[in-house]
This record gives C-alpha cells, sequence and structure tokens, in this order.
C-alpha cells in the first residue's frame, strides 16, 4: 500500500516537472538567441536577436543591426522592426539583412523546443538560445 505521504510527494514533484517544463518552452522573453543560418561569404557574423522581458527586440544582422518589438498571444506572434541602421554594408549583405526583416515582419506563429525557437510564417526561422 502506498503511504499518503509518498502520494503527496508524488504529485508535488510532477506538479513542479510540468512548472518547468511550461517554462522551457515558453516565449523566450529575457534571452538572446542566435539564427540558425551560415555566415555570409567574407564574415564570422551571424545575426542574433536579444528580446527584453517586455517583447523588446535588438537585431544584429549579418551587417546592419536595430530594433524592434515581439508582441505575443498564446501561439500567435507579430514583429514590428522599428529603424534599422545602415552601417555601410556591401549589397549582398544589406540584401540578406533586407530578406531577413522582412522574414521576421512575415511570422504568424511560434513554437519552441528546448532551446530552439521557430518562428513560422512563409519563411521559418530557426533561433537557438546563445549559451556562454
Amino acid at each position: 500500500m502506498v503511504s499518503l505521504k509518498r502520494l503527496v510527494c508524488a504529485a508535488v514533484a510532477m506538479l513542479a516537472m510540468s512548472v518547468v517544463a511550461r517554462a522551457e518552452d515558453g516565449f523566450p522573453f529575457g534571452t538572446e538567441m542566435t539564427l540558425e543560418a551560415l555566415p555570409q561569404a567574407g564574415s564570422k557574423r551571424i545575426p542574433n536577436i536579444e528580446i527584453g522581458d517586455h517583447g523588446e527586440v535588438v537585431l544584429e544582422l549579418w551587417c546592419k543591426g536595430g530594433k524592434g518589438q515581439f508582441s505575443v498571444a498564446g501561439n500567435t506572434v507579430i514583429f514590428v522592426p522599428g529603424q534599422i541602421q545602415d552601417r555601410s554594408c556591401p549589397a549582398a549583405r544589406a540584401q540578406a539583412d533586407d530578406d531577413l526583416v522582412a522574414a521576421l515582419s512575415s511570422v504568424e506563429t511560434w513554437k519552441r523546443q528546448g532551446d530552439v525557437l521557430t518562428l513560422i510564417g512563409p519563411k521559418p526561422l530557426r533561433f537557438r538560445t546563445t549559451g556562454n
């Protein structure tokens, strides 16, 4: 026969694990993430986003940089770009940056599995939590 104490302990442990699992799969506010992509020719830089606690975003693209804002409701997400700094980029990198901002602006939903955030739209984008 299982004791009441063991039953309560098991229930508390399961509840704690489900809370941790939900936190790991929630939208990654307060996180820095790197795009799963190869660097552009002649550069080692890969785009990353720093998502603030309230959805504010700092973008560092292949060449350009800027700010934006994520608005999240359930699995729906909207990205609104702010001002993007030109930084005198070579044409190919500038175009890649513009394409990435356009892809971010067209995302509709998101999903997260562990340290990977997938932004789903016409062009899915996968970002991985930047680990130190």
